[in-house]
């Protein structure tokens, strides 16, 4: 099964593919994430390693019921044939009510699908007062006016 756009990325491609990983991502579904990646994808995520969907749907499960409101901003860095690097920022706040913003660098790598074989992402939290949150959208796909990575300053 082929999942467009598929390599080798052209600029407008690689931002697609971005956008389409942001948007699934913010319905925090992790069934409907999971299909974008190989059943066999290799994932480091912070100091974690998965390997399979199945996997990476156990992750994305606990990820979500920890990571509440979680909205998600994604931006394309660099890309290079099957392979395309983003930056992100996503806000979400804990079961205690306390506020982070959660910054970090992906890397990607595609089959000839377009799924997703590697993932390898680096990621901080900094801790936030609410007053300083910049996502301010309903929960969900980012509305296409709201403000960029780069138009927030982020």
């Amino acid at each position: 099964m082929d999942r467009p756009p598929l390599p080798p990325f052209d600029v407008d491609t690689a931002a697609q593919k971005a956008r389409m990983a942001e948007d699934a991502w913010n319905t925090r579904d992790p069934a409907r994430v999971a299909l974008a990646y190989t059943a066999d994808s290799r994932w480091r995520n912070r100091a974690e390693f998965l390997q399979g969907r199945d996997a990476i749907h156990a992750f994305l499960t606990r990820k979500w019921s920890r990571e509440l409101d979680y909205r998600l901003i994604k931006e394309l860095w660099a890309f290079r044939e099957n392979r395309i690097a983003v930056r992100f920022a996503y806000e979400w706040h804990d079961d205690g009510g306390h506020w982070f913003r959660s910054y970090g660098n992906e890397n990607w790598e595609f089959d000839e699908h377009g799924l997703m074989q590697l993932r390898i992402a680096s990621i901080n939290d900094l801790p936030i007062a609410e007053s300083e949150r910049q996502y301010h959208w309903p929960l969900g796909r980012r509305p296409d006016d709201h403000p960029t990575l780069s138009q927030l300053g982020l």
